[in-house]
């Protein structure tokens, strides 16, 4: 089986509106399911390509206080 994880993704929230997407993310987050994760990959990968330079560091920066608060 040929399966593209990443275009099964983006064809199953294509449609989406704003509350949707963020629904999306929410339950995923809030699931805490593994399965979940490679979704949330694909999302911000979306995100990741749509950003200018001063955002991409504004998300380092916030990951990098996310993982700093996750490993206490």
């Amino acid at each position: 089986m040929n399966l593209n994880l990443r275009n099964a993704i983006i064809s199953n929230i294509a449609t989406n509106d704003q509350n949707q997407l963020e629904a999306t993310i929410v339950d995923a987050i809030q699931s805490g399911e593994e399965k979940m994760l490679p979704g949330l990959g694909v999302l911000f990968e979306l995100i990741w390509n749509q950003s200018d330079e001063q955002e991409k560091q504004e998300m380092i920066e916030a990951l990098e206080q996310g993982v700093k608060q996750a490993a206490k």
